[in-house]
């Protein structure tokens, strides 16, 4: 069993393959976290320490004992008001504004299968053999009447822990949730490194590492989105880990929304790292009866680096969190309009970029941003999701069945959460729009945001997609979302506190039910490309567009980062046109192939601008990466180097078993030209031989493993294909 409950220590213990993870349930009630880390049989209450503290105040149930204090002992799930003056995970406000409450241990319950959540996504289990169980351990406080449900949920054999929280009003009068956080982990000791992934528009998820110090360290966003800033994900691990040793813990955030992730040493020199919902502009009030549930948090624990703790958490987004045919099967290679045309562009030249994407071996062309209502530019018809007929000289029915005669798929772009101030449906319904009362509202891209916290809006966004979708054939949908949230007030909302989060369900609301309806549907999310790219839109969009920044070598480091918490299969990458429409970089047509077909590989280009040289060389890519595909999708990945320290960027894709591995190496220091590079592959078999597909040469794995592959001096790019021979 993966969970086990102790009567005589009065322990509870969850068991994954390779990691353990055990709280108390004490003497006075309250439920404190003992272990998190390598598996062990053990009861691990030694890490629990008593004095007389000052300042440290102790509960009522202690009595006398001035030895017993939450202010340092390690907590479950630790609340303000309870003497803990560490941060907190809960925060309540009552009827009468008086803050905070103290929990106590009620009763615990285990159960066979992975917990779900109303309204959210989260990490499912579905065959008998995931061996899936759910913790659920209620905490109850008498005077508020609230009661907090704890979800453990267990997939031992990915190593993988969730943790969700339902806040449960059973009193008689109204509460109001302040924070509400997922989890927490509590460690006796203070001597880490911290990992979060920062960025901005066009330059996401750039891994930074810092000695975690004494005070808090918070990330988070405000922004109503995950945001471009702060991915909500974090790593805490010893000093000396390293991508194949040492130690290491992650935290990742099944949500779309703000958040708030801290880390801190606190006075003892004990660590503590959280991860929950933003407090920016939230305060939810629960009724008698009501209930709020946090969203998941995914948990992982690897005592043999950080590599190992991607492949966790790799196989559990890829296989246990996306959904749908998608979630197995090849994607569609696709070519998108945005950087072949902009808004310039008519029905006749997306049936012509058909025409060469089908020449090319291309499965699918892509109409993105301009194709509806009067949109010649970005000012204007957003919500107006009607095809422009004079623009595309025919219907959106009959431009598909154009694309389609010319033997490839049709994907269609669409922004639904957006409403412009210049368009027929803002002209109908100004007060859609999320706006502050007699405020001029913030201009961002020059659109507002339409309030899908309110039931009636979100279901007219959801018949205005299908509207779309049934127009034709339309075999994928690129949801884009291209600004954050500002003015987070709803002119039907009871409490503005409750808007962000009922933004977000009411948009998973919509996203449910078109994947419900149109199963056969590849959806992409993108957000000003990586602006939202979380593991909560992976559980409806099973791909994101990982930056609108398709420069090769800015892309080597994006995808770095990403690598850390997502699989390649949730990434969108595509071979742009050069020079780079952002950066103006010259990048070889052989290194921007390489770098995309580390994710689903598309294109961002005019075909007729290219050079027949150019068309073949991508009809070998192409079969290059259909070739490749399954093991990219499926196979273990391996960060070979630090693109930020090293002056050429490896990565490897090795099959589960062995069998076969793709080593992709860029050189991104011209300065270093002149100087050859050994690139070391990792995840082989030892005591065989592979063969290099290309060449020919055999090698043996361990002395390829030792001695490596040679990067020329002249050579810009590689990808180097090996198999198992014997």
């Amino acid at each position: 069993m993966a969970i086990i409950f102790d009567s005589l220590s009065n322990t509870i213990t969850i068991h994954t393959d390779h990691s353990s993870y055990q709280m108390l349930i004490d003497r006075y009630g309250y439920l404190l976290h003992l272990y998190y880390g390598q598996r062990s049989e053990l009861i691990m209450d030694q890490s629990l320490s008593y004095a007389d503290r000052g300042f440290s105040g102790n509960p009522y149930a202690a009595g006398l004992d001035r030895t017993y204090s939450l202010d340092f002992l390690p907590q479950e799930f630790p609340v303000q008001g309870s003497g803990d003056f560490r941060s907190p995970m809960l925060v309540i406000r009552d009827h009468s504004g008086v803050y905070g409450c103290d929990l106590h241990y009620d009763h615990h319950e285990i159960r066979e299968g992975k917990y779900s959540l109303e309204k959210l996504p989260a990490v499912y289990a579905e065959a008998k053999d995931d061996d899936a169980q759910t913790l659920a351990v209620t905490l109850t406080n008498e005077r508020t009447g609230i009661e907090a449900t704890l979800l453990y949920g267990v997939l031992p054999h990915l190593d993988m822990i969730t943790r969700a929280v339902t806040i449960t009003n059973r009193g008689t009068n109204s509460v109001t949730v302040c924070r509400l956080a997922s989890a927490c982990l509590d460690f006796t000791d203070g001597d880490y490194d911290l990992m979060t992934f920062y960025g901005r528009h066009t330059m996401e998820r750039i891994p930074e590492r810092r000695a975690l110090s004494h005070g808090e360290f918070t990330i988070g966003s405000r922004r109503g989105y995950s945001s471009h800033q702060f991915n909500p994900m974090m790593i805490l691990l010893d000093r000396d880990t390293s991508e194949t040793s040492g130690r290491c813990w992650s935290m990742q955030f099944v949500y779309s929304g703000g958040f708030r992730a801290v880390a801190s040493l606190d006075q003892y020199d004990q660590t503590r790292v959280q991860m929950g919902l933003s407090d920016e502009k939230f305060s939810y009030p629960l009724q008698p009866g009501e209930e709020l549930t946090s969203p998941e948090v995914i948990m992982s624990f690897s005592s043999t680096g950080l590599e190992t703790l991607s492949h966790n958490l790799h196989k559990c987004i890829r296989t246990h969190l996306c959904r749908g045919i998608y979630r197995d099967a090849s994607r569609p290679l696709l070519l998108n309009s945005w950087e072949a045309c902009y808004f310039d562009f008519t029905g006749e030249k997306i049936a012509e970029l058909a025409k060469d994407a089908r020449s090319l071996g291309i499965d699918m062309v892509v109409l993105d941003d301009g194709w509806f209502g009067r949109r010649n530019d970005d000012f204007r018809s957003l919500g107006d999701w009607y095809a422009n007929e004079e623009k595309l000289g025919c219907t959106l029915s009959e431009l598909i069945q154009k694309v389609n005669d010319q033997g490839v798929s049709f994907g269609i772009w669409l922004e639904p959460e957006m409403i412009s101030e210049d368009s027929d449906l803002y002209r109908a319904h100004p007060d859609w729009a999320l706006a502050i009362p007699g405020e001029k509202p913030v201009r961002a891209r020059n659109q507002l945001v339409l309030d899908l916290s309110r039931p009636e809006i979100a279901d007219a966004v959801y018949a205005s997609v299908c509207h779309v979708l049934d127009q034709g054939n339309v075999r994928y949908l690129k949801w884009d979302c291209n600004r954050s949230i500002c003015e987070a007030f709803s002119c039907h909302a009871d409490d503005q506190g409750k808007v962000l989060y009922d933004y977000m369900t009411g948009l998973y609301g919509i996203l449910e039910r078109l994947n419900n309806r149109y199963p056969d549907v590849l959806i992409e999310g993108c957000s000003g490309g990586g602006g939202r790219f979380d593991a909560g839109m992976l559980y409806y969009t099973p791909q994101i567009w990982c930056s609108d920044n398709t420069d090769a070598t800015d892309r080597l480091m994006i995808q770095y980062g990403t690598s850390f918490g997502y699989p390649a299969s949730a990434v969108g990458a595509h071979v742009s046109a050069c020079p780079n429409h952002l950066t103006g970089r010259i990048t070889s047509l052989k290194t921007r192939g390489i770098v995309a077909m580390s994710g689903t590989y598309g294109f961002e280009l005019d075909p007729s601008l290219l050079s027949e040289e150019e068309k073949e060389d991508i009809r070998m890519q192409i079969a290059d990466y259909r070739r490749f595909e399954n093991l990219i999708r499926t196979g273990l990945y391996y960060r070979l180097t630090d693109p930020a320290i090293s002056s050429v960027c490896a990565w490897e894709f090795a099959a589960e078993d062995g069998s076969e591995a793709l080593i992709c190496a860029v050189r991104i220091n011209k300065i270093d030209q002149d100087s050859a590079v050994k690139i070391r592959p990792r995840g082989l078999l030892s005591d065989v031989v592979y063969k290099e597909s290309a060449a020919g040469r055999e090698y043996e794995a361990g002395r390829l493993a030792e001695e490596g592959l040679l990067l020329s001096a002249d050579c810009d790019s590689a990808l180097y294909h090996f198999t198992c021979i014997t």
